[in-house]
């Protein structure tokens, strides 16, 4: 396991990540941080995420790293309460925006949904450096999509957790048109929208539907795993795109690895593809 996720995880520490960044910086992408870890036990716990999350935003900035902090909710107690986890990421939030740096809101399985939402449109009220993540394989997305605040920062993505088919497409081509359709509402609603994907005919898609409704190219950006299919990351950077690198570390990089593969088996066989490929 340790071997197959070497090229997706960029460490167990702040230093590795680091290290990570500069190399995707001096080739002209940027980053996002992301700390592995999800559903901490209490709320010590959680304080302690938070402590690391504003050391790392910290360390990246006065690297002088274009790089944006990325954060799970259950990582800062979601589960455990609503009001701890929006008061985590208002502390976080205050910090970083001391720092000119921006965070954002993840979104995790349908079970958490509502209540990260209602924690972002808090958060909105009070930073302009919050962003959100939506989902298009979820039924609700398109009412969520016209529920947020004014000029989001959304990334969006197709949905990595397998939901049931009572609430969620299951099926990839009704994931990727959704996709598609949603991208273009959030652009035509005033939003910026980071195209979270590997897909390349649904990125030329949507960028396609942008140029055809006139709106500005600065409106949606790139974000990709690290280690995943860079011919696209070189491809978009070349047609003047800015492409961000997500880039996960941490000493939990073994659970984050072994949840991940249980709530979505499709995942290894798609890094033993990539792996041979690169082979």
């Amino acid at each position: 396991m340790r071997q197959l996720s070497a090229r997706y995880i960029a460490g167990e520490t702040i230093e590795e990540a680091l290290d990570k960044l500069r190399g995707l910086q001096a080739r002209g992408y940027l980053g996002v941080l992301d700390i592995l870890g999800e559903d901490v036990a209490d709320e010590a716990e959680a304080r302690d995420v938070l402590r690391t999350y504003q050391a790392a935003a910290t360390a990246a900035s006065e690297a002088g790293l274009d790089s944006y902090v990325s954060v799970k909710p259950t990582h800062l107690g979601l589960r455990i309460s609503r009001d701890l986890c929006e008061e985590l990421y208002a502390e976080l939030l205050q910090h970083c925006s001391e720092i000119d740096v921006f965070a954002r809101v993840e979104m995790e399985d349908h079970s958490t949904t509502d209540d990260t939402l209602e924690v972002f449109r808090a958060l909105r009220a009070r930073f302009d450096n919050v962003g959100i993540v939506l989902q298009s394989r979820l039924f609700r997305t398109p009412a969520d999509v016209d529920a947020l605040p004014d000029d989001c920062d959304v990334r969006m993505v197709k949905g990595i957790y397998l939901e049931p088919a009572e609430i969620a497409h299951t099926q990839p081509d009704p994931i990727r048109q959704a996709f598609i359709d949603l991208t273009e509402t959030l652009l035509k609603n005033g939003h910026t929208v980071a195209v979270a994907t590997h897909d390349g005919v649904m990125a030329d898609a949507v960028l396609e539907r942008q140029a055809a409704a006139g709106i500005a190219e600065d409106r949606t950006y790139f974000e990709v795993l690290l280690g995943v299919q860079e011919r696209l990351w070189l491809d978009w950077k070349e047609r003047g795109k800015c492409v961000r690198a997500y880039v996960p570390y941490g000493p939990e990089w073994r659970a984050y690895s072994q949840r991940r593969l249980r709530k979505n088996p499709e995942i290894l066989r798609h890094l033993i593809k990539a792996t041979l490929r690169l082979s």
